[in-house]
This record gives structure tokens, C-alpha cells and sequence, in this order.
């Protein structure tokens, strides 16, 4: 009997490697429930992972009629709406929305914004501390810069950023009946403010992606105004998103691990092979969309009937030992790194270039602006949000760090006054800072 784990808790946040662990002992493919979904068959390998996604005739994401698989008779139509994208559709309707947005992207050259977004976290990080310390990491800097940079690349106006903040605040809150009601009114504002923006595009023009997809709309691209409006808003919500639990994992990770920190401090030039070991060690999506089985069929030993659904576990291809040497524990040298995080097949992940230079550019200007940033709790106070499927940390509380307090302050009495408190940073006797693990 396959053990039930319930996928929205601290304890499966906390260590997935456990619970993964557990599931894979049942079988490379095992029966479960899931949240919202209900029953469904999950992989637990790398390779079954891969056959699922790659496979995309016998595991479809809609039904013969076109029902999705992931969407309930019981949710509201607006949900339905936003939610007919290309991520939930098969061939060939995912080939002729992803040409469109592909064309558009290879108009927007998304490696040279590079200087641009790290000109933001620049920004970002020097004013992580106004409000004084500690600060929330989430709020302050791992939400607010892939909002931002995905907001320019849109082409969105910088005064309308507050609102998007908002509205990805209540799209995050989606954890009871009351937030899942503040998320439907966020929704509903979001879609009519797109809406708006799409329309001034068609008869103003403008820069941003969003003037680049009305183009290719207007050379023929074949995409209805509500596909237009829903393609708008999958750039805008998973463009962000995913980013910000990608930021600030990865900055958990290295506050509680002095040793990988020390590690990518002492060269800058390694942060490439970081950021893809905490794509995969984070794993800031942990599954995919469900599939519908289109026929019956064996996978990896399990008996799969039509019409039941699947779901590949990210998290488990990513902690898969026959693939990982010592998957459980990060090594930011890895290499090579044949994680899942992006996906595989068709709907390999379109903005896996971008996440990676946010990824890098968060990283390193957060640790050039405070070297001796720390945790400001102890690592059993951080939970995560009870979000099934996605890992993401509620509130990540850090301090500047006593020499950072010392320099923006610029007074001496207050740096001798922490050299005598305990539990500060003390230089070694190797003239390197000594970390405490909380400030």
C-alpha cells in the first residue's frame, strides 16, 4: 500500500528527500491523492519523469473533448479562462500558441537585459534594510525583482508595479476559502488591467513584449483576443513566481550552509553551476500539470487505464539517486547537473534562460551588498507556504549583519559595542569573518 504524504506540510517542505524517499520506495509510478486533483498515479523517477513528459499521445494534458486536466467542475470560469493557455494544451494548438510567444521572445533579446536585471537587484538589494532590520527576504527582494523584470520585459509601465506586488501577494495567499476568495478578485483586476494594456498596444503600438506579440498577431499569428489575454497573464504570473521561491531557496540554502556560501563567495565566476544545483535542490516546482491517460497503458510495472491521470514529480526526478550521486545533500560544483526543474518534451519551460540570469544576478548582489548577511531566526522557524506543488518559503526574516550595521551607521562606538556581544562576526584567525548562524 502506497504511504500517504501530504504534500502541503513543513515536514515535506522542509525535507522532500524524506518523503520522496518514502513514495519511491512503492514503486517508480505510485497511487496517491493530491490535493485539489484527488486520485492520480505519480512518478517517483527520473525516467519515468522523462517517459511522461515526452510522450505526449498517450499522456495528455485535455481530454478527447478538450476538458483539462488539472481544472474542476466546481471551479470558477475565470479560473477556466486563464487558465486555457499553452501549458494545458496538446498538439497541435501548444505548437501554434508557443510559435507565436517564441517569435516574439526572439525579438527581445533575453540574455541582453542581463546588465538591466542586475541593475535592479542592484537597486533592490541596497535598499533590502530601509525599513530596518531584520527584513523579509520574500517580500523585500525575491518577489519584487522577477515582478520587475518581468514587468519591462512586458512592457508594462513602472508606476502599475505596486498593483502587480498586490496582486501577486494574493495569488500567494492561496492557502483557505478566504484566500482563495482575495486570489478570484486579483484575478479578476489583473485580466481587465491586460486586457486594457493589449488594447492600447493595437492602437498606440509600443515596446515590451506585449507590442511584439499584437505584431506577430497582426502577421497572421492565429490566437483569439482571450488566448492573447491568457498568454499575457502566463508570461506575467509564471514569469515571476516560480522565480521568487527559485531567489529565495536558494538564499536559504546558502545562510544555512556556510561552507557553499564561503564556497561561491571566494569566486563570483561559479554562480552558473549554483544557481542550476538549486534549480534542482530547491525544486521550486515540485509537479506538473496532470495528465489524462489516453489508453491503457504499463508504466514502469503499474497499470494505467484510460482516463486516469498522472502526475510527474519535478522534485523526485531531481532526488533521483540512480541519476544524482548523493542527491539529498547540495553541491553547487555538480557536474553535470541533469535536473528536471525546466521539464522536458514540448513544453519544455520557455523562460529557463531568463530564471537562470535572475537566479544568478539575485545571488550575487545580494551577497556584494551584505557580506555578512544572516539568518535572523533559527532554520526551524522558516515554514513554507501550504501551496501543493510549489515550494515556496512564507517569510525569510534576515539582519544585515554587525559589520553592515557598523558601515551604514558609521559610528564607531556601535562597532565596539558588538565586538563584545556574543554570537556576532568575529574575524578568524585566518582575517576571514566568522558567521554566526542567526543575527
Amino acid at each position: 500500500m502506497t504511504p500517504r504524504i501530504d504534500f502541503t506540510s513543513d515536514a515535506f517542505f522542509r525535507d522532500p528527500a524524506k518523503g520522496i524517499a518514502t513514495l519511491r520506495a512503492s514503486g517508480p509510478v505510485v497511487a496517491t491523492r493530491f490535493p485539489l486533483v484527488g486520485d492520480v498515479w505519480v512518478t517517483t523517477t527520473y525516467e519515468t519523469t522523462a517517459q511522461v513528459l515526452k510522450d505526449s499521445t498517450i499522456f495528455t494534458l485535455r481530454k478527447e473533448g478538450g476538458e483539462i486536466a488539472g481544472v474542476r467542475w466546481w471551479m470558477p470560469k475565470l479560473l477556466t479562462t486563464l487558465a486555457n493557455n499553452m501549458l494545458t494544451m496538446d498538439e497541435p494548438d501548444h505548437t501554434r500558441l508557443r510559435s507565436i510567444v517564441d517569435e516574439a521572445f526572439r525579438r527581445r533579446a533575453i540574455v541582453a537585459m542581463e546588465p538591466r536585471i542586475r541593475a535592479i537587484a542592484d537597486e533592490l538589494a541596497a535598499g533590502l534594510f530601509a525599513d530596518g532590520s531584520p527584513a523579509d527576504l520574500v517580500q523585500r527582494y525575491a518577489r519584487i525583482l522577477p515582478l520587475s523584470v518581468i514587468c519591462e520585459l512586458l512592457g508594462l509601465p513602472q508606476a502599475d508595479r505596486p498593483r502587480f506586488i498586490a496582486w501577486a501577494n494574493s495569488m500567494a495567499g492561496l492557502t483557505n476559502v478566504f484566500g482563495f476568495v482575495r486570489m478570484l478578485f486579483a484575478l479578476g483586476k489583473m485580466r481587465r488591467y491586460l486586457e486594457g494594456q493589449l488594447q492600447v498596444a493595437r492602437t498606440q503600438g509600443g515596446e515590451g513584449l506585449i507590442a511584439e506579440l499584437v505584431q506577430v498577431e497582426r502577421e497572421g499569428g492565429r490566437i483569439t483576443p482571450r488566448e492573447m489575454v491568457s498568454m499575457v497573464f502566463l508570461l506575467l504570473a509564471a514569469g515571476s513566481e516560480t522565480t521568487t521561491h527559485l531567489i529565495s531557496g536558494s538564499v536559504y540554502e546558502l545562510l544555512r550552509n556556510p561552507k557553499l556560501r564561503d564556497w561561491l563567495e571566494e569566486d563570483w565566476s561559479r554562480i552558473g553551476l549554483a544557481v542550476e544545483e538549486f534549480l534542482r535542490f530547491v525544486s521550486p516546482v515540485q509537479f506538473s500539470k496532470p495528465r489524462y491517460v489516453r489508453r491503457d497503458v504499463e508504466l514502469a510495472g503499474a497499470r494505467l487505464k484510460k482516463g486516469d491521470r498522472v502526475m510527474v514529480m519535478l522534485a523526485a526526478a531531481n532526488m533521483d539517486p540512480d541519476v544524482h550521486e548523493h542527491p539529498d545533500v547540495p553541491d553547487l560544483a555538480r557536474k553535470p547537473n541533469r535536473h528536471m526543474s525546466f521539464g522536458t518534451g514540448i513544453h519544455f519551460c520557455l523562460g529557463h534562460q531568463l530564471a537562470r540570469i535572475e537566479g544568478a544576478c539575485a545571488l550575487q548582489a545580494l551577497f556584494a551588498r551584505w557580506p555578512g548577511l544572516a539568518l535572523a531566526v533559527d532554520p526551524s522557524e522558516i515554514h513554507w507556504r501550504k501551496r501543493p506543488g510549489i515550494r515556496a518559503i512564507a517569510k525569510l526574516l534576515v539582519a544585515m549583519g554587525a559589520r553592515q550595521r557598523v558601515e551604514e551607521s558609521g559610528n564607531f562606538l556601535d562597532e565596539t559595542r558588538s565586538r563584545s556581544q556574543p554570537n556576532t562576526e568575529r574575524p578568524s584567525s585566518s582575517g576571514e569573518a566568522t558567521r554566526s548562524p542567526a543575527m
